[in-house]
């Protein structure tokens, strides 16, 4: 199973396993990563599953489809690594994903 780190506002990090084909939100949801609130469930439809994926993976994950850069709008200090991790699907390829939350949440 591929890992992800998320790393909090106070630099704590927690890794845990994430399940392919699910997404990164659905992994911290499972995992009680504090952090993420995912108001909607993972339907794009509220930015507080927001988080900053790591330089070192931006190319691996990619860029924001065009609704999901809407969503972003509303979303607490959006930088251009910030995504919505239920927009990320968890793939083979990003074990060792390293993503921060932001201090707080829309």
């Amino acid at each position: 199973m591929p890992k992800i780190t998320f790393i909090d506002a106070d630099d704590i990090a927690r890794t845990v396993e994430a399940e392919v084909g699910a997404t990164v939100m659905e992994t911290a949801i499972r995992n009680g990563v504090p952090g993420i609130e995912a108001e909607c469930g993972g339907a794009c439809a509220c930015a507080t599953c927001h988080v900053y994926v790591d330089e070192a993976w931006r190319e691996a994950v990619g860029e924001p489809e065009p609704m999901e850069e809407d969503m972003l709008d509303f979303a607490f200090d959006v930088r251009p690594s910030s995504r919505l991790s239920c927009q990320i699907r968890v793939r083979p390829e990003l074990d060792g994903l390293v993503v921060r939350t932001p201090e707080r949440q829309g």
